[in-house]
Formats: C-alpha cells, sequence, structure tokens
C-alpha cells in the first residue's frame, strides 16, 4: 500500500506542472453506486456522492449545471447537480438503461435499454419519456450522427447497429457488425462513425454517407493475451486526428492515427480500462480502469500516463468539465 500510495502522489505531482483545459473529471463508479469527482490540477478526489444503483453511463448538460448519471439498476437517469452532487431530478428510462447521449440541441436525451432491446428519447424540459424505438437485443452503444440525421444503437447480441433515421423515427438499416458492438462514436467532422466490437477485438471504420464498414482495426497490446483484448470506449481529440480507444482487459488504450488508421501507440492505463474522456485541448486523456478501482491521466503527447488516482469501486464511465 506504502509503495502505490508514493506511485499515485508522486505521478498526480506531475499533473500540476501542466495546466490542463478540463479541470475537474466526474467518474461514475458501476460497484460503488457513487460519482467521484476529481480535481485534475491537483490529482485529487475533492467530492464522492451516493447515486443510484449501477451507474454507468455519465454525462454534463450543454450548460454544465448538471450532471445526467444512468442508475442501470433503478431503470432511471437521475438529474444531480453538478457543483454539490445533490439529487435534483429521476427521470424514467426503460428497463436498465446503460449508456445515453445527449442530443445536439440538448433537448432529448438518448437511452440504450439493455433489458428491453430498444432505444428511448427522453425530453429534458418534461422530464419524461419523449419516444422509443425497438432495436436488436442487448442494446448498449449509441450516438447521434453530429448532423442531427441519424441515431445509431448497438445490439451485443445480434452483433448488429441499427440505423434510425431520426425524421422518421424508423430503423432503415440493421448493419452486421464483428461479435458484440458496445461503443460507437462519430468523427468530430462526422464523415465517419466508429465501432467498437468487444468479442470481435476490433474496430469497424464506417463511411456515413455510404453506410459501409470501409476498414476493420485490430489490436495486439505487447504482452496481452488476445482473449484479453475487448475493444470498448472510443474517443477523439478535438481536431480528429487521433482515436484513443480503451482495450478493457487487456489493461491498455491505443491510440490511432484517424488518417492512416495505424496504431501509434499503446499504453497501460490500469486494471481493464472501459470509458475516457479527452481534455478539450487534445492534450490528456482520463481513463476509468474498472478493476483497478482508479482513473489514469495520460499525456497523449508523451503517450505515457502521468498520474493514476484512486476512485470509488468499479470506475465505468468518465465525463469532463471546465
Amino acid at each position: 500500500m506504502m509503495i502505490r500510495t508514493f506511485l499515485t502522489v508522486a505521478l498526480a505531482a506531475c499533473t500540476l506542472a501542466a495546466p490542463a483545459a478540463a479541470q475537474t473529471a466526474y467518474i461514475s463508479n458501476e460497484r460503488g453506486s457513487s460519482v467521484s469527482v476529481v480535481d485534475l490540477a491537483s490529482g485529487e478526489v475533492i467530492d464522492t456522492f451516493a447515486v443510484g444503483q449501477r451507474p454507468r453511463g455519465i454525462l454534463l448538460s450543454k450548460d454544465g449545471k448538471y450532471i445526467y448519471v444512468c442508475a442501470s439498476l433503478d431503470n432511471a437517469v437521475e438529474i444531480r447537480d453538478a457543483k454539490t452532487g445533490a439529487l435534483v431530478a429521476v427521470m424514467p428510462a426503460g428497463n436498465d438503461p446503460e449508456q445515453f447521449f445527449l442530443s445536439g440541441d440538448g433537448r432529448l436525451l438518448f437511452v440504450s435499454n439493455e433489458d428491453d432491446a430498444a432505444a428511448t428519447a427522453i425530453d429534458l424540459e418534461t422530464r419524461q419519456v419523449a419516444w422509443q424505438v425497438e432495436v436488436g437485443e442487448e442494446p448498449e452503444g449509441i450516438a447521434q450522427s453530429p448532423d442531427g440525421k441519424w441515431l445509431l444503437v448497438a445490439s451485443e447480441e445480434d452483433s448488429t447497429v441499427s440505423w434510425i433515421d431520426l425524421a422518421t423515427r424508423e430503423t432503415v438499416l440493421e448493419m452486421e457488425t464483428d461479435a458484440r458492438p458496445r461503443h460507437i462514436e462519430f468523427t468530430p467532422d462526422g464523415k465517419r462513425v466508429w465501432i467498437a466490437a468487444e468479442m470481435g477485438q476490433t474496430v469497424h471504420v464506417v463511411d456515413v454517407v455510404s453506410r459501409a464498414i470501409i476498414e476493420t482495426i485490430p489490436f495486439a497490446p505487447p504482452g496481452a493475451l488476445p482473449y484479453k483484448v475487448l475493444p470498448c470506449g472510443i474517443r477523439f481529440t478535438p481536431d480528429g486526428k487521433l482515436a484513443v480507444i480503451a482495450l478493457g482487459r487487456a489493461d491498455s488504450i491505443a491510440v490511432v492515427d484517424t488518417q492512416s488508421l495505424a496504431v501509434l501507440h499503446y499504453i497501460r492505463t490500469g486494471g481493464r480500462p472501459w470509458h475516457l474522456a479527452i481534455s478539450s485541448d487534445g492534450k490528456r486523456a482520463v481513463v476509468a480502469n474498472g478493476t483497478s478501482d482508479d482513473v489514469a491521466v495520460v499525456d497523449l503527447a508523451k503517450a505515457e500516463v502521468v498520474a493514476r488516482i484512486p476512485v470509488g469501486e468499479g470506475p465505468w464511465g468518465v465525463v469532463l468539465a471546465e
């Protein structure tokens, strides 16, 4: 314990030397039913507050006033005050909400319901369900295209992604993927969408206009057994030049050049990185390590971890605030 504490403090001290755009990280702790609030400048947890059961997806409202938390076992989305963690409201969200996505205009929250084979849209003004669409079995990853036209939902069990036309709320395509797609992320320019197939151990790169897979990226981090390479969370730097992908039980992330699609770096971050966030200046990634109960702060230019910060039990998701 003394060695781990020393390393944590020493690494956290490195963050003080390089101010970052994002100063606060909110971490959903899946096993601990809590949210940790981390000051990234000091590398310290400044608050921890209890939330509903099995929190996974976590987002910040457009104005930064509220945190949205998927309380999966409570079948609800909680709205909490971003400064105090106080519960503001509980919204119905269908069965077992896992991931969600805030619409471009900030009016709707799109939720994937793992046990319902459905995607739910919640009206944030009325705080009621606006509509639902049937999708494949065990949906998880969900994302709206930057132009607002498409809502994509990944079905883990069916190994498909539903393309929902938001104008008609109808599914126009069930696109087949490698096994168990878990996360969907559009590039900043909206021309491509990347899909992480966990059990396929790959990430698909899809052309949005043709809705066709144009490339599939495999991963082979040094020292990791192949069956432990489980791609999940994907984030792009704001300039769209880099993709950072959490590789699950390979205990690593991959940094990928989005033009060449070459893996530039594998970086060991901690136990089972699942989701992550990237600072608005594109310099750092904050990675939730689900089995080592901490977050890793990664300097992307140096391709190295500069801090490991203990948080709650089973960190799952990350959202950053300026």
